[in-house]
C-alpha cells in the first residue's frame, strides 16, 4: 500500500509566517493599532484570521472592514509578498522522493484555489501533486466546506485508507482534522503558531524541517 501525504500550504509548504507578519502589522497600522512581532503573532495566530485580528486588539468594526469584499485588504496585500516567499527547508526533496515512491502527495488548504496554484507553477512543483483541495474564491474562503470535511469527502471518493495517510500542518488545526479522520498527524514548527501550542494539540510527531520527516514515514512501514 502506498502512502498519501496530505500537506497544508502556508506556513508549512510555503515559508511565509514572515509574509504573513508583515501583512497583518501592515493591516494593523492601517487601523492605528500597534505593531507586533513574530512571538506574538505566533502566540495569537488562528483560522479564520478574523480571530487573529481579534486576538490582538482589533473591534470588530475593523474586523467587519477586513473581511469586505472577500477580503480584499488582506489579499491585495498578501498576495505580492507572497510571490517572494520559498518553501520550507527540505520541503522539494521530499516531494520529489514521495513522487518516486509513487506516494500520493495532496494539499488541503484554507487558501484559493487559484492562486495557490499560481504558487506551485511560480516555485515549480506543481507537478507534484495530485490535487489541491481550497476555496473556489476569495468570496468563498471560510464561508463553505471546511478543510477537514473537504477530504474527508476527498478520501471517501478515492479510497484513501486513514493508517496510510499523514497530515503535516503547522497550526493545531491540521492535528485535530487527523484525530476526527484517524490520519497520522505531523505538526511542523517555524510556521503561524508557537511550537508550545503545537505540542498542546499532541500531534503524533514534531518535525522542525522536512528533512526530518522521511524518518517517521520509514517508521511507518514506506519508502
Amino acid at each position: 500500500m502506498k502512502p498519501a501525504l496530505v500537506f497544508d500550504w502556508n506556513g508549512t509548504l510555503l515559508d511565509d509566517a514572515q509574509v504573513l507578519l508583515q501583512t497583518t502589522n501592515t493591516i494593523l497600522e492601517r487601523f492605528g493599532r500597534p505593531t507586533i512581532d513574530l512571538d506574538t503573532f505566533r502566540d495569537h495566530c488562528d483560522v479564520p484570521l478574523s480571530i487573529l485580528f481579534r486576538n490582538v486588539g482589533m473591534s470588530e468594526a475593523e474586523v467587519a472592514a477586513v473581511d469586505r469584499d472577500g477580503g480584499a485588504i488582506f489579499h491585495d496585500t498578501y498576495e505580492p509578498l507572497a510571490d517572494k516567499a520559498g518553501l520550507r527547508v527540505g520541503a522539494r526533496t521530499m516531494l520529489e522522493l514521495a513522487r518516486q515512491e509513487a506516494a500520493s502527495s495532496i494539499i488541503v488548504s484554507n487558501h484559493i484555489v487559484a492562486p495557490l496554484v499560481a504558487q506551485l507553477r511560480r516555485l515549480g512543483i506543481d507537478r507534484y501533486f495530485n490535487d489541491v483541495l481550497a476555496f473556489e474564491s476569495r468570496l468563498t474562503q471560510y464561508k463553505t466546506m471546511s478543510k477537514g470535511e473537504r477530504l474527508r469527502r476527498y478520501m471517501e471518493e478515492n479510497d484513501l485508507k486513514p493508517e496510510s495517510t499523514f497530515i503535516i500542518g503547522d497550526m493545531p488545526v491540521e492535528t485535530n482534522i487527523a484525530r476526527s479522520l484517524g490520519l497520522i498527524s505531523i505538526s511542523i514548527t517555524g510556521g503561524f503558531v508557537s511550537e508550545t501550542r503545537l505540542r498542546a494539540a499532541k500531534p503524533d510527531h514534531i518535525i522542525h524541517n522536512y528533512h526530518e520527516l522521511l524518518p517517521i514515514v520509514q517508521a511507518h512501514g514506506f519508502f
